[in-house]
């Protein structure tokens, strides 16, 4: 962690400490969200074997062919959506909320909500 800055030396250390309890098994997957300046990231991820088992992001072909949408937050709370539907259809209804550092509130949060309001329970 030599050249980071304060502010991603923060994240990442509140990351760790999360981490350190999340855990995402077969049966209650973890939902992991990453946001970057411009964009949002979510996917499902079972822990167990290392394998994502569904994703989504505001890069997604069919987030990008939706009319603009008036803020970044609108924009995740749709990324959510389209996640949990994506889950859902695969079977999964049950996840462990892993907000990788970042504080809950704002786009983080937007996409829980959207995954809570798709059916996902966590």
């Amino acid at each position: 962690m030599g050249s980071l800055n304060s502010k991603k030396r923060a994240r990442l250390k509140r990351k760790k400490r999360i981490r350190k309890t999340l855990v995402g098994t077969q049966e209650r997957p973890r939902l992991s969200v990453f946001r970057s300046a411009k964009h949002i990231y979510a996917q499902v991820i079972d822990d167990t074997r290392g394998q994502t088992l569904v994703a989504a992001s505001s890069m997604d072909k069919s987030v990008r062919e939706q009319p603009i949408f008036e803020s970044k937050i609108a924009k995740a709370d749709f990324v959510g959506k389209l996640l949990g539907e994506r889950a859902i259809q695969k079977g999964i209804r049950q996840v462990i909320f892993d907000r990788n550092g970042f504080l809950y509130h704002g786009r983080v949060k937007a996409v829980s909500e959207g995954a809570r309001e798709a059916g996902l329970d966590f």
